[in-house]
């Protein structure tokens, strides 16, 4: 039975998962390298959860009881109290190669290790472990709290049992689960992130401003928000590592960064994490 769940990672994506899991009744150990880092998260989990007291969302004696079953670590040991594993560090291959070797050798022999990311293949994450069985793909949305999707991916090798689990997981938080094959990008940035680099393109190549770019296809196509202003949101960095793994991994031209976000992210302007993308938020 899963008790305590370890997060990897207290950035955007990992301070919402812990969120969720401590939020409904899940004992979480969440990892950073920098305690600054998990100190700004715990902030943002108790502002987030004061938001969802407000909108109704949550009852006021749920926050105290949320914040109390988080605790949070700069020593990745401290996991091997740990029934599950999610990691949700950086889109980086080789950062998670590691992450994994060593996750597999602290969690216990039991445990299942989930990946959160949006791109890279399970399987290969999968290898680094003595339990390729217990290896899964759990992609949540950002943000976290209030997106109900998360992603299931399936290692070649993941066993039928490691699915189930983490599906019935995913439901014990709210979510609604879909199945994807372990291919790059999956099923949301396979079609998301492509459609960014289009967008980035079309603005490269002057056919429109930003703004009409933003807003036809937010009032043409009904999205709640533009695609320039959602690559500020995901962060442009994080947009051109998942087009690269989709080049990389289909050998497709059609699958090619835009020669623009390649630029944005060499200048350093990586969207609203920084105050400025495509967009200033100075």
């Amino acid at each position: 039975m899963i008790k305590t769940v370890g997060v990897v990672g207290a950035g955007q994506m990992g301070n919402g998962i812990s969120h969720v899991f401590a939020l409904h009744g899940y004992k979480v150990i969440m990892y950073d390298v920098f305690e600054e880092q998990l100190n700004k998260a715990m902030k943002t989990i108790e502002k987030n959860l004061s938001r969802q007291v407000k909108s109704g969302a949550i009852k006021e004696e749920q926050v105290k009881q949320t914040l109390d079953n988080i605790k949070s670590t700069t020593n990745l040991d401290d996991f091997s109290e740990a029934d599950f594993c999610v990691e949700a560090a950086p889109e980086n291959e080789e950062l998670k190669k590691d992450l994994f070797k060593k996750l597999d050798d602290i969690v216990k022999k039991d445990a299942i290790l989930a990946s959160n990311t949006s791109s890279i293949s399970i399987t290969m994450i999968s290898a680094q472990t003595q339990r390729p069985d217990k290896v899964i793909g759990m992609h949540f949305m950002n943000p976290v709290p209030v997106m109900k999707l998360v992603e299931v991916i399936r290692g070649i090798v993941t066993s039928e049992e490691t699915y189930k689990t983490v599906l019935e997981l995913a439901r014990s938080l709210g979510k609604d689960p879909a199945l994807a094959k372990d291919y790059p990008g999956f099923i949301v940035n396979r079609i998301l992130i492509p459609m960014i680099n289009e967008a980035v393109c079309a603005l490269y190549e002057g056919i429109a401003t930003k703004e009409d770019i933003d807003k036809g296809m937010k009032l043409g196509t009904n999205q709640p928000m533009g695609p320039l202003v959602l690559a500020d949101f995901i962060g442009l960095d994080t947009v051109l590592a998942i087009q690269n793994v989709l080049y990389n991994g289909f050998k497709d031209p059609k699958f090619r960064p835009c020669p623009l976000l390649v630029k944005m992210v060499e200048s350093g302007r990586l969207g609203r994490k920084v105050g400025k993308g495509f967009y200033d938020y100075t």
